[in-house]
């Protein structure tokens, strides 16, 4: 049973890690519905193993829009910075910056959020996909009749990056903000196209999500078996398999259709918990 339950946290992890949803929610509702028999110090564990499934299928696909290196047309510069490619290496740069925000937070201040507990997490989870998918909606309606400023992730400012990646905070302090979410509704405010404004969240989701990942891995003190190796094995490949459809999938959506009804899911599923399981 606990492989079945592992294959589908595999499947949801590799649905929901891609879209303005919240996996966190998701994760915690389904661990409420059909927990898996493992102790708490793993399950978290087990959590960071299926996101790494997660984020090594959108390396896979995004292989080609990060890799710096190589040969180009607009090199960064001579001798060895002939093969660094120029536009690859500011969007990394864009990237660290956004990610400034999360880094300083999870080294210094993580641990003394205390306002979320047992009792209240799933009413905060609840509340927060409630009011962003409102926000979404709202948004939406705003940039309706406005052209984006910004079409690709290359023209992201480094202003825009600082902002991103502080609305990319948020979403670390409060669970079911989503990530996702804080960041493309950052975007969209910013002027930012839809497409570039997904493109560039799903590229930040690498280095943070590989840090945060490792930094849980070493603070690990689960005792760990060949069934819980077993079951992170294959939450991680389904989430791993689940995840290059999805991002896909994803990233074609948003080429012809708004955020609006990520909004509207959000504000239905926070009616949920707070009516079945808060």
């Amino acid at each position: 049973m606990d492989i079945l339950k592992a294959v589908i946290f595999g499947i949801i992890e590799g649905i929901t890690e891609w879209m303005p949803v919240s996996s966190t929610a998701h994760m915690k509702i389904l661990n409420a519905i059909i927990p898996l028999n493992v102790s708490p110090e793993f399950y978290e564990v087990f959590e960071v193993v299926i996101q790494l499934g997660a984020i090594i299928a959108l390396v896979i696909v995004f292989w080609n829009k990060i890799w710096p290196f190589g040969e180009s047309k607009n090199p960064l510069g001579e001798g060895i910075l002939s093969i660094v490619k120029k536009d690859k290496f500011f969007l990394w740069i864009k990237i660290v910056i956004a990610c400034i925000p999360v880094i300083l937070f999870e080294l210094f201040l993580e641990d003394k959020i205390t306002f979320i507990n047992e009792n209240n997490e799933m009413t905060i989870i609840a509340i927060a996909l409630i009011l962003v998918g409102i926000v979404f909606i709202v948004v939406e309606a705003l940039i309706k009749n406005k052209k984006p400023t910004v079409n690709s992730t290359r023209s992201i400012t480094y202003l825009q990056a600082i902002i991103i990646g502080l609305a990319q905070l948020v979403a670390a302090i409060i669970p079911g903000v989503s990530r996702s979410g804080a960041t493309i509704i950052a975007s969209l405010l910013l002027g930012i196209s839809r497409s570039a404004a997904t493109e560039f969240t799903f590229e930040l989701a690498i280095p943070v999500m590989f840090g945060a990942s490792l930094m849980k891995i070493i603070k690990c003190t689960a005792a760990v078996g060949f069934m819980e190796i077993l079951i992170s094995l294959i939450g991680c490949i389904t989430a791993f398999v689940v995840s290059l459809f999805m991002i896909r999938f994803v990233l074609d959506y948003i080429k012809k259709n708004t955020f609006t009804l990520f909004g509207i899911y959000r504000i239905i599923l926070g009616i949920i918990i707070l009516i079945f399981l808060r």
